[in-house]
């Protein structure tokens, strides 16, 4: 069990290593002129448009760093900042969230395998510390809760990494439609990919992260089984 503790320290350190990094990124992307003129606004209508999409409206939201994709009302919600920003960072954001857009209307797999575990993760989500919480403290005479909170808590690992190249090709496919439309250049790239690079490592770190608390909880259960 201590390595396992030291794997969640080291997953903990760098969450927040890759978090800060990523703060920092998008404040100096920030202060990066793209050159064209585009708004992030202007960026995800254009490509939305050239990818032959129409049903999708690109909104303004509150908060910071809050960029989403929603396929339920088909909308591509993108920060204040980003929004009217005519940055890197803007761009980057803008067209990553539209990325999404496109997987959707391409029924890109692993986008339509994440969507169809949603709605599991949401009735889990519920109930799922309150089953970990009374599997934990009833291992040794129902270990059945632990197992089923196992079960469900698995869910939310497999959703993680299937996370991960859904958010790899939305950039993927970000960086190609900036590059051939020649809205980005030899200056500009560069900090588009390196703004989306730190962004995928959020993602990465997640993914391990719920893996590791997955692996801590069966650890929990194989040593009740073994007393018992």
């Amino acid at each position: 069990m201590a390595g396992v503790y030291i794997i969640f320290g080291v997953i903990a350190l760098a969450s927040y290593l890759v978090s800060m990094t990523l703060q920092n990124k998008f404040k100096k992307y920030s202060g990066i002129a793209l050159g064209s003129g585009m708004s992030g606004k202007d960026i995800a209508e254009r490509m939305l448009r050239d990818n032959g999409i129409y049903d999708v409206s690109v909104v303004s939201v509150e908060g910071h760093l809050t960029d989403h994709y929603n396929p339920v009302n088909r909308t591509v919600n993108l920060s204040r900042s980003v929004y009217s920003s005519q940055s890197v960072a803007a761009v980057a954001v803008a067209a990553h969230e539209c990325g999404h857009a496109v997987q959707h209307a391409k029924a890109y797999p692993w986008l339509t395998m994440r969507s169809n575990l949603v709605p599991l993760l949401g009735v889990s989500s519920k109930y799922l510390s309150w089953i970990l919480l009374a599997g934990i403290l009833t291992v040794q005479i129902f270990p059945a809760i632990l197992f089923a909170g196992i079960a469900l808590f698995s869910l939310t690992t497999l959703f993680s990494f299937i996370t991960l190249p859904v958010e790899i090709n939305a950039s993927q496919r970000a960086v190609a439609w900036l590059d051939q439309r020649q809205i980005v250049d030899a200056r500009t790239k560069p900090a588009v990919k390196d703004a989306l690079k730190w962004a995928a490592m959020t993602y990465i770190v997640a993914a391990l992260g719920s893996l590791a608390t997955l692996i801590y909880y069966i650890l929990i259960f194989l040593n009740s089984q073994r007393r018992n």
